[in-house]
């Protein structure tokens, strides 16, 4: 006798970074979005074993859906992110992000586009980083009387 397991079974998945920060609203999200399970913890993105994390890759069945409120929350760039996502469709489920209908694993195209966007995600936050480091260092120079600009 063979199993049948449910299709589009719904998996969320949400982090925070801090300990002063709340999962509140990324659960309320996925929950109104129809996760079933929700994995949930606090630590931060550039762990790559996070315990929740490695739990839900684990427990992937075919048909499953995993759903994030943002990539973010999921992976810290995009190299993280296709190397995550890659082992969601290896398992035979698929991954979508409420905030970004672009990171979709449904069609495809939707594939097809994941990584050219992700890639893009990911120069975005680096030029920021860039930026803050930057406006963090005029200030300095500023600081101890030298000339900022």
């Amino acid at each position: 006798m063979t199993e049948t397991l449910p299709q589009n079974r719904r998996r969320g998945y949400a982090r925070v970074s801090t300990y002063g920060q709340t999962l509140d609203a990324q659960l309320e999200q996925l929950r109104d979005d129809g996760c079933r399970k929700v994995y949930r913890e606090k630590a931060s993105g550039a762990q790559a074993d996070r315990r929740e994390l490695q739990r839900m890759l684990k427990a992937i069945r075919v048909g499953d859906l995993v759903t994030v409120m943002r990539i973010d929350r999921l992976a810290r760039s995009a190299f993280d992110l296709f190397a995550i996502v890659k082992r969601i469709g290896h398992a035979g489920g698929q991954f979508q992000s409420l905030a970004e209908p672009w990171a979709d694993t449904a069609t495809s195209t939707d594939r097809l586009m994941l990584p050219v966007l992700g890639g893009l995600a990911d120069m975005e936050r680096e030029l920021i980083r860039i930026r803050t480091a930057e406006s963090k260092s005029r200030k300095i120079r500023r600081h101890r009387g030298g000339h900022g600009v």
